[in-house]
């Protein structure tokens, strides 16, 4: 295997956050988060050259799999090694689910009607035929305004309530027919595709209750609502947020974040951000990503500074974030390791960055919650302490 550029840094917890030790301990018993102890992990090496990487996505056997526009590498070493890239298909392309119900790892391309399916972990991919339906408003299948799944965070499996098993992930749709000039984009919203055959037919949901937004986020919490977390492209500001208490079918109660930004804090268009819950049994422990800068207009420099934050409610309050890369950075997407495997504990984070004012390649980032915990307040609650 290829090891290309590896930067990596062990050192000790330095608390100064209150509450951090008693937590991860509460953690480490709690529930399957190892990583969430006194010794804290980061590790970051480059995987592509150029823009373009958009989904990092954790197989049932523990396999990282991070994909650049039709290829991917593999990592069945938790990360530490990968693979050299190796081509899809010719017109693979969309978003990421793993099919929690099967193990199968999926890319979905609505607009062109068909998905990409591998049953072993990403060494193989078969093409297949897909059915795409459209909602209320006449949006989603290929035939008319088609849902786009690209940049967006790869989609997940339920597992709570009714509608467990479901596969759901955010996709936009651009009225008229796809398009992205400026002029329309008041009329651009984001949406969800979801599916109850393993990913043969998807149903288009209601919009998001915010127009102007693309590019969004989605996690199931313990008690069944899905948090959706959206960009938006024409008002400075924050995420803006909804929910759905039906299995991602309607979307609901529209808000901006008080604290998650949606890019560069000093221009009004936003960037695509990851966002993923950990596996903690009865917790939910959610982990965002997005610039930190208050930087300009991005086509000046001003995407600067990829930063992680941490919400340990669910995404009511966030009260620490960390620093990844002070440098160039734009598109990110995370992903969680999983329990019983050698990911477990480990956060993995793929996004653009560089140097010189350009985010000229794609690297991956793996950390753990221990390190996350040694970053800076946000003031916004507090990291919680557990019996």
């Amino acid at each position: 295997m290829n090891n290309e550029r590896c930067k990596t840094g062990f050192c000790a917890r330095a608390p100064g956050i209150p509450g951090i030790g008693p937590y991860l301990v509460a953690l480490a018993v709690a529930g399957p988060l190892a990583g969430a102890s006194e010794t804290s992990l980061f590790e970051m090496q480059e995987l592509f050259p150029g823009r373009g990487g958009r989904n990092v996505v954790v197989a049932q056997d523990g396999t990282v799999l991070a994909f650049h526009r039709r290829v991917v590498r593999r990592s069945t070493d938790a990360g530490k090694t990968w693979s050299p890239p190796r081509e899809i298909g010719p017109d693979a392309g969309g978003n990421t689910i793993l099919d929690e119900n099967t193990g199968d790892v999926m890319l979905v391309r609505p607009d062109g009607g068909h998905l990409w399916r591998s049953a072993d972990a990403g060494q193989t991919w078969a093409r297949e035929k897909i059915r795409v339906l459209p909602n209320g408003l006449g949006h989603g299948s290929p035939d008319g305004v088609p849902a786009n799944a690209g940049a967006m965070q790869s989609g997940v499996t339920l597992e709570f309530g009714k509608h467990k098993g479901r596969l759901l992930m955010p996709a936009r749709c651009q009225p008229p027919e796809g398009n992205n000039e400026v002029r329309w984009w008041p009329y651009n919203y984001n949406t969800s595709l979801y599916s109850d055959d393993h990913g043969r037919t998807w149903q288009t949901s209601t919009p998001f209750p915010v127009l102007g937004t693309g590019e969004g986020t989605l996690a199931e919490l313990s008690d069944g609502r899905i948090y959706y977390n959206s960009r938006e492209h024409m008002s400075k500001g924050n995420r803006f947020i909804a929910w759905s208490h039906d299995g991602g079918a309607t979307w609901l109660d529209p808000s901006r974040c008080r604290v998650l930004p949606d890019g560069m804090r000093g221009d009004r268009y936003g960037c695509m951000g990851g966002l993923v819950r950990l596996p903690i049994d009865g917790r939910d422990v959610l982990i965002y990503s997005n610039l930190d800068s208050d930087g300009g207009h991005f086509r000046g420099g001003g995407r600067q500074k990829i930063t992680v934050w941490a919400s340990f409610d669910g995404a009511a309050t966030w009260p620490v974030k960390r620093l990844v890369f002070d440098g160039p950075s734009a598109y990110s997407e995370l992903a969680a390791g999983r329990p019983g495997t050698p990911t477990e504990g480990q956060i993995y984070l793929l996004f653009e960055g560089g140097h010189g004012g350009q985010y000229e390649a794609v690297h991956v980032a793996r950390f753990n919650l221990a390190w996350l915990l040694e970053g800076t307040p946000t003031g916004d609650g507090q990291v919680p302490e557990f019996p």
